[in-house]
């Protein structure tokens, strides 16, 4: 199964256009989908997930209209959206029950032992009956994943999923995602580009509304391949050298910026080059120039 989005346009009535003409094919597996905040993520994602219509364009999962048959999508979707509420004096086994009864689990037996299995997946079986209001911002992420999972969907979309949560519990979030995208189409939509490297086969980058790239990490990496070059300017000398090179990010270190700048050949000026990774990938496409991959 793949998803298939052609063409895709949204204009919001405050005159903001969210999605500009993007296209994207995304096969089973971990997808990610890379871009600053109002890149227009959230808009593509909530118009997979149904909560929204476009303008323009088409949504084939399958052999389904996304854009026509709703329902249909809504019964194979589990969607964990950036800002996700729970009810605070609610313990996690008795709404995950309560999901599970809307997502179309009536038989109590086989939901009990469906809520079982979700909260032993995600590692809150032993504080199912801690109300949610109690819970930290990585357990409750981990419970919207529980609740993404209800129904064996064949579309999982995660937006912002690890946002905030501190480095042990990113690390829990990733490898359960990783788990999960082994047998469904995964989408993961994020601004850091590490969750990407470290788990998806295939990611696309997105910009006020245009997909920038779509691709492996390989092959973008590939395509910057000896055209990074990095030097420590002086702050005075840091507003002349962005007007007469191709700046794409620039860091404090001992309170010098150190730079990077995309050179097809050596830029002079003492720069010295440095291998690219995939967040020199992102800001080359970002702030940069288009990097042909």
């Amino acid at each position: 199964m793949q998803l298939q989005i052609e063409n895709l346009s949204k204009t919001y009535p405050n005159g903001v256009q969210a999605l500009n003409d993007v296209s994207l094919t995304i096969q089973q597996g971990m997808f990610g989908l890379l871009g600053p905040n109002g890149a227009g993520k959230s808009s593509l994602m909530r118009t997979i997930a149904t909560l929204q219509e476009p303008d323009s364009g088409t949504i084939q999962l399958g052999d389904i209209n996304v854009l026509t048959q709703k329902d249909e999508v809504r019964k194979t979707l589990g969607y964990l959206p950036q800002e996700f509420g729970v009810y605070p004096k609610v313990d996690a086994e008795t709404l995950l029950d309560h999901l599970a009864v809307l997502k179309g689990i009536t038989n109590r037996s086989e939901r009990k032992e469906t809520v079982k299995a979700l909260l032993q997946k995600t590692n809150l079986y032993d504080a199912r009956k801690k109300n949610l209001g109690g819970y930290s911002g990585g357990m409750k992420q981990r419970f919207g994943i529980a609740q993404a999972l209800l129904a064996n969907p064949k579309l999982i979309i995660v937006d912002e999923p690890t946002a905030g949560l501190d480095p042990a519990e990113r690390n829990r979030f990733l490898n359960l995602l990783s788990e999960i995208g082994e047998n469904t189409i995964v989408i993961l939509s994020t601004h850091i580009v590490d969750d990407v490297k470290e788990l998806c086969s295939d990611m696309a980058i997105i910009n006020l509304g245009r997909v920038l790239y779509q691709g492996s990490p390989s092959k973008a990496l590939e395509a910057i391949k000896s055209r990074i070059w990095e030097k420590r300017v002086p702050k005075p000398e840091l507003e002349a050298l962005r007007n007469t090179h191709t700046v794409i990010s620039e860091k404090l270190v001992g309170g010098v910026p150190v730079v990077h700048i995309l050179s097809d050949g050596y830029p002079g000026a003492d720069f010295e080059p440095v291998e690219g990774d995939l967040e020199d990938v992102y800001f080359s496409y970002i702030f940069g120039e288009k990097v042909e991959a």
